[in-house]
């Protein structure tokens, strides 16, 4: 049971496609300085984004989330990427919680199709950003 609202995770999906679709934003495949918390890893590799405003809304939108919303989309993502199946979301989330950082929105973003795994990670649960107004 997702316990994020779907809407806001159709918002994250939109704002994050627009600030990876802007023309100066390389979202590098392997972070380039490797961490065993893949929150610091995210964060070496949007660094250089910190002042940009789409950047900045993102992050504070999801750094204001609680911390169970934000290991929601990190296990939503996940699953869509292909870690988990469908039948495999208590699992998905527990690893998520068991591996929750306070750099969630880095590694979030710093995720290259991050909002095409989110997408599929909701569609898996049964929701879609189609349905959304």
């Amino acid at each position: 049971m997702l316990t994020i609202d779907p809407g806001l995770v159709c918002w994250l999906i939109e704002r994050i496609q627009e600030f990876h679709a802007q023309e100066d934003v390389a979202i590098h495949e392997e972070p380039e300085i490797p961490h065993d918390d893949w929150g610091l890893a995210g964060m070496a590799s949007v660094a250089e984004y910190a002042d940009d405003p789409a950047y900045q809304e993102i992050k504070s939108n999801i750094d204001e989330l609680e911390p169970e919303q934000q290991v929601c989309l990190v296990a939503l993502m996940w699953m869509g990427r292909g870690d988990f199946d469908d039948n495999e979301w208590q699992l998905a989330f527990a690893e998520a919680k068991s591996n929750w950082t306070s750099h969630t929105a880095e590694y979030l973003i710093a995720t290259p199709l991050v909002s095409d795994y989110l997408a599929e990670g909701l569609s898996m649960m049964g929701y879609s950003c189609d349905d959304e107004d």
